[in-house]
């Protein structure tokens, strides 16, 4: 499938698929996006829910890898160590890597989103002192976790071109997946998505979204 780079409202970049009229971030700024859906509303959050060191999280869709990169920067700001599990079925070519701006827009260490990208597939590795990243290159459908993990960043492509990727098998085994006052954390806020989340046993709310969208779901797995 065709694909094209596009710098989005906050100057940082992202890749665009015509065919879709879908990209991997939001037109309104791919930094600002991931910053507000997947850093403050889902491990921010779940970080000040208790008081802990540590914290698990899974990524639906690695892409660009700047949710991984973003949660490293914040996990060595915060002394908080990450075990980081992310899901990618096509990953992206090098060229396409190369091609985003996140450190130059962030001012930050080049050599840790070099190592995001350029870590072997399957083996668990540290980008920094905090964050140990394993990349997994499976289809969403077919994942089987054994981890209970803390908090899921769900950044699949939207509903409205991959519909199947948000049934409610997948959204039921995110909740397998998740431990007790789990954190699930979208950037969508489709009403079918949150009736199915609810009908799971999630306790669902709607937050304000990133910038360019009114709202997002965040779901938790209570503990009984």
């Amino acid at each position: 499938m065709k694909k094209q780079i596009i710098t989005t409202a906050d100057g940082s970049k992202t890749i665009h698929f015509p065919e879709w009229n879908e990209s991997y971030h939001s037109k309104h700024g791919a930094i600002q996006e991931a910053q507000h859906v997947y850093i403050k509303s889902g491990l921010d959050f779940r970080l000040k829910q208790d008081d802990t060191s540590s914290l698990k999280v899974l990524e639906f869709g690695f892409g660009t890898g700047l949710n991984a990169y973003l949660s490293a920067i914040y996990a060595e700001a915060n002394q908080l160590y990450l075990t980081y599990h992310s899901i990618e079925k096509y990953p992206l070519n090098q060229k396409e890597i190369d091609s985003v701006n996140y450190v130059e827009i962030l001012k930050t260490n080049n050599s840790e989103f070099d190592s995001l990208h350029s870590i072997e597939w399957e083996k668990s590795i540290n980008i920094n002192d905090y964050l140990k990243l394993k990349k997994i290159q499976a289809d969403f459908k077919n994942f089987e976790g054994q981890n209970k993990y803390d908090v899921i960043f769900f950044d699949a492509f939207g509903p409205r071109v991959q519909p199947e990727l948000w049934g409610k098998s997948l959204l039921q085994k995110c909740f397998s997946l998740l431990a007790s006052n789990g954190v699930w954390v979208t950037y969508s806020c489709k009403g079918s998505v949150r009736r199915d989340l609810q009908d799971i046993g999630f306790q669902v709310k709607k937050i304000d979204g990133p910038p360019g969208k009114r709202e997002m779901l965040r779901a938790i797995k209570k503990s009984v």
